[in-house]
């Protein structure tokens, strides 16, 4: 029994010279934790890029030209008693798609992982399209005469530079960072419109008069070149930081223009920037 228990005491001797003699393993010492680490970026401070995008603009010119009918018509018996200044314009909603180029710049504070900003964003490109159309009824009047009138109406609008200034909120997942944006936008465009009118008064009694009617046709065109225009935009996009303060952009933009001519443009944009 006595040699069975000095044996055993010699084993564990011998057992922990062994164990002390052997390297940490990396579990022990968090190895695996520290390898999950992810780095985190500083994404304060300013910045400027270059960028381009591709996307549609959808303008609506239903109501484009009611004014114009009304100038023309003013005190007139056809307007007094037919409106023709309320008559549906025959203009409807045009979309085309068209690409783009500018540039962006901007500030960002960061508090921990939460990032907000403000930027100035600029693209160059060829958004718009046009429209026309013609309403024409047929009325005896109060003069004694039944008037044909015939309203046609064309409208065009052409955007050729757009700039934002938005504030932006985002949330850095280390080198990846979401963000969200909203804010005012200007535009610069060129808008036509023309109106003509052609009332074709026949007389309804008997017998005809000496002295008929004539033929009736005013009309009237527009046109504003460099036009200042105003709306909002609103949108999402991400930044990913690729090496010290290089960046590449992905975003999506709304802008939508309230003016003479109701205009939304949507833009799928890509961009490369600099934090300095």
């Amino acid at each position: 029994m006595r040699r069975f228990v000095l044996g055993a005491v010699m084993l564990g001797a011998v057992s922990g010279a062994h164990a002390a003699d052997m390297p940490d393993l990396p579990i022990l010492r968090g190895a695996f934790t520290d390898g999950l680490t992810t780095t985190k970026v500083n994404w304060q401070g300013y910045y400027i890029g270059a960028q381009g995008g591709y996307g549609s603009s959808d303008e609506n010119f239903s109501g484009a030209t009611g004014t114009m009918v009304a100038q023309i018509l003013a005190n007139t018996t056809i307007e007094n008693e037919m409106n023709v200044s309320q008559w549906p314009s025959g203009l409807g909603k045009s979309s085309a798609r068209s690409s783009g180029f500018g540039g962006f710049a901007g500030y960002n504070s960061q508090w921990d992982d939460v990032v907000i900003g403000v930027e100035a964003s600029y693209l160059h490109g060829n958004f718009g399209g046009s429209s026309s159309g013609s309403e024409e009824r047929i009325a005896i009047l109060s003069d004694g005469y039944s008037h044909d009138v015939l309203s046609t109406s064309t409208a065009s609008i052409a955007i050729s530079d757009m700039a934002t200034l938005r504030a932006r909120a985002g949330y850095a997942f280390g080198s990846f960072l979401p963000y969200m944006f909203g804010g005012f936008a200007l535009g610069d465009a060129d808008i036509s419109r023309t109106v003509a009118i052609l009332d074709v008064p026949t007389f309804a009694g008997s017998p005809p008069p000496v002295s008929p009617l004539p033929i009736f046709t005013p009309s009237l065109s527009v046109t504003q070149h460099g036009h200042l225009i105003y709306g909002y935009s609103g949108g999402l996009g991400f930044d990913v930081n690729l090496i010290g303060g290089l960046f590449m952009r992905a975003e999506w933009e709304y802008i939508r223009f309230t003016d003479t001519i109701d205009t939304s443009i949507n833009t799928a944009r890509v961009g490369l920037g600099y934090k300095f």
